[in-house]
């Protein structure tokens, strides 16, 4: 079996209304990732990337950036233990 990582991240800044969650969930498909992505009522925006170490890394690397519209403050990561997540990165809502 291939090494799996896993990464919860907190987004915050200017990225809700921005198309966050959609660009989001394009780049983990684009990286074969699982898990999914939601706003939060707080105004920050929080995701699960599962997958190949590499690709998870990128896509936390991709969160301190994020799409063209938004504008990232900061980003919070917590590295967890894979749980086997269903095939697939959804929008959660």
């Amino acid at each position: 079996m291939a090494d799996v990582k896993r990464a919860r991240v907190w987004i915050s800044g200017r990225v809700q209304g921005v198309y966050f969650r959609q660009n989001t969930q394009r780049e983990a498909r684009r990286r074969t990732l699982r898990g999914w992505v939601r706003n939060l009522v707080d105004g920050r925006v929080e995701a699960a990337f599962e997958g190949e170490p590499g690709a998870v890394e990128a896509m936390v690397a991709w969160c301190r950036v994020g799409p063209p519209e938004a504008h990232v403050e900061d980003v919070v990561v917590e590295w967890e233990r894979p749980e086997g997540s269903p095939t697939g990165f959804e929008v959660v809502w």
